[in-house]
Parts: C-alpha cells; structure tokens; sequence
C-alpha cells in the first residue's frame, strides 16, 4: 500500500482490528465459539445457589466456568473476578496482534506512550464493593484492606490493565453499563484515526453476580420460566419472558493502519465507522428515534449507505420494551429485510462485556462468510419489524460491511461497523 492508502478521504487515519479475545460460555477462542455458534448450543443453566434469595424470580444464568491462567501474586493483587477476566481476554488478544515477547512481556514499544486503552464494565468486583461498605452495616472497617477499593472501583479493569502492561498512553473509562464495551471500541477508533495514539487496547468485562439478576427481575425484565434454560432467551420471539445474564470479556486490539502493514501483522476487519448518543428522555425505556439516530450516525462516520450493511449484530436483550424499540428503530434506518441475529441467545445479556463480545463475534462470523441464527426464535413478536431475522441453520453470507449495536441503561447507544479486509 501507499502512503495515501493509510488515509480515509476524510484525512484521518484507517484504523484496523489486528487481534482479538473473549471469555464466555461460548469458549476462549474463536474456534471453540465458531463450533458452538454452528451446533447452536445455548449454554444458559439453572443456578441452585440463587434458590437462597427470596423474592427473586429468575434462577438463570450464563457463568463463564473456564480456568484463569496463573500470575505472580503482587502482578494481580488488585484485581478481582472482573479485571481478572479483562486480563484473560487481553492476554489472548495482544498474543494474537503479535504485540508480546517471547518471555510474555508486551513489546517495548507498547510503553512509549503511543498505545494506551479504552475499557469498562458496569462496576467493579461486588465481593469488594460489599467489603468496601461493610462498615456502615457492622461498625467496623476491619473487612477493609489496601486493595478493596482497587478491585471495587468502576474503572478497576482499566486501571488494572494499564498498570499490569505498564502503559504510558491514554486511559478512556466507559462504565456505560451494556455499551461499556462498544463504546470503548468506538472512542478507541476514534483516538486513533485522530492520530492521538497508534495502538488502543478496547473492550469491557463482567463478572456474574446475583445483584445484577435481581435488578432486571425487580423490573420484570429477566427471564422467570426456569424449568427449561435452554429455551431461554427468546430474543425478539412473541413468547419471550426475559432476558438472562451472563458473564464474560471481550478485548481488541485496534490499530492505525500503516503501523500494523510496517510491523507485517494481521488484520482482522476495519472499522470504518461509530456512531453514540443519548436518549434524553428516560434511564431505562428505550427511545426508538434517538436509537435509529446512533445507527445513521455510524453510517455517516463510514460514509456508506444503508443498503451497504448485509448483517446486523442486534442488541437483542428479549425484553419486550428493548426488542420492540431496537427493531422498529433498526427497520427505520433499514426499510428492507436486513439479516439480524442476536448472540446473547447463547450466551445471555454479559452487560459491560455485550459490546466488546459481540463485536468480536461479528468481525469472525464476517471473515467466516456465516452468520449465526437467533436461538429459540419461533415466531416473531407482531410488534417488532419485519426484519430478516436468522433462523434455523445460520446464514451463508459475502458481506462487506457489518454492523453491531448496544443499547444501555441511562439512555446510551452505540453503532459500529466493521469493514471485510480481504486477502
């Protein structure tokens, strides 16, 4: 490539996916979750430990049950289950860009400052938040040492990541609740295409814990038929009961283009284009108008039409507010059947971990020319849009362009879209 190739016709700089890493129940790797994607294995499972909480309705979950790698103690000390799947997910993602050495250690040039990180989950390790405020219950603060408040602050993988690596670059927090991970994905782009920074490490992380699934049942919004996990969730199906939650990371490796072409590393996809606003109305009903506005703002920044997308990571929660609003919201910026799929269907709702996961997915199903089917979708709710939703064996797909969406709490959305790098 020549030097003008390096530029969008914007004049910022072409920023790429060189590596990429995920914890979920899907697997570790791309390959372990391609094979599951393609059984169409839903990993949701029954909790017996939640039968202790009163008044809760769901016992449904999707926990992440792989091992965690082991590390020098004073290495991870101030992590806790969150950072720790950050970390896991991040290790397997720079491995992947060709950015460690031979003794683990990251390249010496990861600590020039030119690469830095954007990352976010909803909150920090709870196990420590409890610890943290202990002392209001018991009037003691013997529960608290110098790492509690390190494991439990929002900004706990972030901070952690930074420190573990010893970068020296820009730190962006987005604790957004389930845009954490695309968000960060997108302000990462962002950086880099500004030429503030030549390599960001983006993604989100949550751990699973009991709170998170009482609050969505408190709302009626989490999944209650808890008879038959497999069958839950139902995204945008007209029998759903609710969404279930799950766990995870997801991490990327972005990068400006001419840097990673010099350093002869792969590229995964490109992304071309991010787009982010706010409801302004309400913390937890979804506004279709601002939300349809996200995806056209993400169109715009990649200076393509609507009839470019060929796939459509959703959102897809299955709650009835949340799948009602997206769909509807995604048929007014795609009047056509656009083929829509949702991976939280296999996986559950992983929240601050949703957006980094399932951009991941995207990028990998795209290279992959196969788009995974919406588990558990027998007939689509009335109410949502007639969208192309994927049902059955997958979708065989060329596609070019590729979007996924998040939508949070607080009235966030967020729209990226990645961009098939061929040969």
């Amino acid at each position: 490539m020549n030097t003008s190739e390096f530029k969008r016709q914007d004049g910022r700089r072409r920023v790429v996916v060189t590596g990429g890493g995920m914890l979920s129940a899907l697997g570790r790797d791309w390959n372990t979750a391609f094979e599951n994607l393609k059984a169409r294995k839903n990993f949701i499972k029954y909790i017996k430990d939640w039968d202790k909480y009163e008044r809760m309705n769901t016992r449904l979950a999707c926990p992440y049950e792989g091992e965690f790698h082991e590390y020098p103690r004073k290495k991870i000390r101030g992590m806790g289950r969150v950072a720790r799947l950050s970390l896991e997910a991040t290790e397997a993602a720079l491995e992947m860009a060709g950015l460690k050495k031979e003794d683990g250690d990251v390249l010496d040039e990861l600590h020039n400052g030119r690469t830095g990180i954007a990352y976010g989950s909803c909150m920090g390790s709870t196990e420590s938040i409890v610890e943290l405020y202990s002392m209001e219950l018991d009037n003691s603060s013997s529960k608290i040492n110098s790492q509690t408040y390190i494991k439990g602050m929002p900004q706990t993988c972030l901070c952690n990541l930074s420190v573990f690596y010893s970068l020296k670059g820009r730190m962006i927090t987005t604790n957004s609740a389930c845009t954490s991970g695309s968000q960060a994905i997108g302000f990462a782009y962002e950086t880099i295409a500004a030429g503030l920074q030549d390599i960001m490490i983006a993604g989100g992380a949550e751990e699973l814990v009991p709170p998170d699934a009482a609050v969505f049942d408190a709302l009626g919004a989490a999944a209650y038929k808890n008879d038959n996990p497999e069958k839950e969730p139902k995204p945008f199906d007209k029998d759903r009961d609710g969404l279930v939650i799950g766990e995870g990371a997801g991490t990327l490796i972005l990068e400006d283009m001419e840097h990673a072409v010099a350093r002869g590393a792969k590229i995964f996809a490109e992304v071309v284009g991010f787009g982010t606003n706010a409801d302004g109305t309400h913390i937890t009903n979804p506004n279709p108008d601002t939300m349809a506005r996200s995806m056209e703002l993400a169109l715009e920044s990649a200076g393509i039409g609507q009839e470019d997308i060929a796939y459509i990571n959703a959102h897809g929660t299955s709650t009835v507010t949340g799948d009602i609003a997206e769909s509807n919201a995604t048929y007014k910026v795609f009047p056509r059947a656009v083929p829509v799929s949702s991976s939280k269907s296999y996986i559950g709702h992983t929240l601050g971990a949703c957006g980094s996961i399932e951009a991941w997915l995207s990028i990998n199903m795209m290279n992959e020319c196969w788009f995974h089917p919406n588990l558990n979708l027998s007939t689509v709710d009335p109410q949502c849009a007639p969208l192309g939703y994927i049902i059955g064996e997958g979708l065989e797909l060329d596609s070019e362009y590729v979007m996924s969406n998040n939508f949070a709490f607080g009235g966030i959305n967020t729209s990226l879209i990645f961009r098939h790098i061929r040969g």
